[in-house]
């Protein structure tokens, strides 16, 4: 299957957005997936080419893209090198981010713009770009149906559960540090992330979004997650309750890991996979 890989889109926010396109073998066109990776995540984690192919066997174009302000660069697509740009990320520039793959995909300008169906347009998300994709289908009506992979329920990650103490002297000091669980790196948190939330609370509501959804959505989430609880899902069902709710017994992130080396998925990520094709072919198909 034709691949592209790190592909270059000018970004709202002065930084590029990464963008990989797997394209199906068939010559016309298909419905376009999107695919939105969550907080210190990346387009490439855990061998994410592995999903994207066979979502391309399946006869989709399958689009995955890093943030702008994830802390990756061109240069260096799995890493968080650049500090600053992770310092300024909040979820108003992902939304922009993923309005601008958005924007692309359904352009006649897209070099791959032949292989595009693009009425057919859905977006998966994962963790936090759970909550991205739930945002932008509400605010979008190009999005014809959407998959979240334990989804957020709130815009507040990842200070929801912070002491009010530890949350004053972030916001006195404009900077708060966490470590990444992987690879030990001190990750800077502007406060600005806060002051975002509290600017644009309607539109990062996601409760409201959910409630006016009128496409239909897959909610998928491990029921051991320790991450996203699994009472994310449920407040989600509850708000759309035609949704379609699937339990997988995993993690959060479904028994992958990254580097991952492997030539096949975990059986959780395989479930997960297909049963996300399936909706996908049932709804854009």
């Amino acid at each position: 299957m034709p691949t592209h890989k790190n592909l270059l889109l000018p970004g709202a926010h002065g930084l590029p957005v990464l963008t990989d396109i797997f394209l199906p073998d068939k010559q016309s066109p298909a419905p376009i997936i999107i695919y939105a990776h969550g907080f210190n995540g990346f387009k490439d984690w855990g061998n994410f080419d592995l999903i994207a192919q066979q979502f391309a066997a399946a006869g989709f174009v399958f689009i995955k893209f890093n943030f702008s302000h994830n802390g990756t660069t061109p240069e260096q697509p799995e890493a968080f090198a650049n500090l600053e740009a992770y310092a300024a990320n909040n979820y108003s520039k992902e939304l922009d981010d993923l309005g601008t793959v958005i924007d692309w995909a359904v352009s006649d300008q897209n070099p791959y713009a032949a292989h595009m169906e693009q009425a057919k347009l859905g977006l998966i998300g994962h963790s936090l770009g759970g909550g991205i994709v739930l945002l932008k289908a509400a605010e979008d009506t190009r999005v014809k149906a959407i998959a979240t992979w334990a989804a957020i329920s709130t815009c507040q990650t990842p200070w929801a559960n912070w002491a009010q103490q530890q949350i004053a002297d972030w916001k006195e000091s404009g900077v708060a540090y966490i470590t990444n669980s992987r690879t030990g790196q001190e990750l800077p948190l502007g406060y600005q992330l806060v002051e975002d939330f509290q600017q644009n609370k309607e539109r990062l509501d996601i409760e409201t979004a959910v409630k006016k959804l009128h496409q239909p959505l897959l909610i998928c989430h491990g029921s051991e997650d320790t991450s996203v609880p699994f009472e994310s899902a449920l407040k989600l069902k509850s708000w759309k309750p035609d949704a379609r709710l699937s339990t997988v017994a995993s993690d959060h992130v479904f028994g992958r890991s990254h580097p991952w080396t492997a030539p096949e998925l975990p059986a959780a990520t395989q479930e997960v996979v297909e049963r996300t094709i399936s909706f996908f072919q049932g709804n854009l198909g």
